[in-house]
């Protein structure tokens, strides 16, 4: 398989299924509650943005993203040590996105003006919020490690449950009572 090939599977977690992509470069592409109409439309998406058609895993280049990912939600205190495909984020965004996949810990959060401290831009704090809601790359590249400074839970591109989940089992929130 070429580099520009896009690889796609679907893999069942605790916060429902999630679609994953890589090209040759590495992991593009992590997707939330991928059920059949929304995977439609995230394929669509992702080969309009990458200019190729995504192919149902190939060539076995997605098998450590997923054991990673089964580890993770199997409770694993673990940070993804995966090649990664920046190819759908660019300038800002992919900055604070590397800072972030870089620099915030499994079972640790950072306010959004840190990070956008951290990235040499302490007034942008609002913008941080935006390169977070466009991660291409969500649990791999931690947003839900993003809160607020009075310590509320911000936004989240998964929704405001999954974000508690995700920081529930990093120890971060008590677990949820259901």
């Amino acid at each position: 398989m070429d580099i520009d090939t896009v690889e796609w599977t679907v893999v069942e977690s605790a916060i429902g299924p999630l679609l994953l992509a890589a090209t040759g470069r590495g992991l593009v592409q992590v997707g939330f509650h991928a059920d059949a109409a929304r995977r439609e439309r995230m394929l669509d998406r992702l080969a309009g943005r990458l200019g190729a058609e995504p192919v149902e895993r190939a060539s076995g280049r997605l098998a450590e993203a997923i054991r990673l990912l089964d580890r993770y939600f199997a409770g694993e205190a673990l940070d993804f040590d995966l090649p990664l495909d920046w190819s759908l984020t660019t300038g800002f965004n992919r900055q604070v996105l590397r800072e972030l996949a870089a620099g915030v810990p499994y079972g640790t959060v950072v306010g959004y003006g840190e990070l956008a401290r951290r990235v040499g831009q302490p007034g942008a704090a609002q913008a941080v919020g935006a390169a977070m809601g466009a991660n291409p790359l969500p649990v791999v590249v931690p947003c839900h490690r993003v809160v607020e400074s009075d310590g509320g839970l911000g936004g989240f591109g998964g929704g405001l449950e999954t974000k508690r989940q995700l920081l529930a089992l990093e120890g971060v929130l008590p677990a949820p009572l259901f």
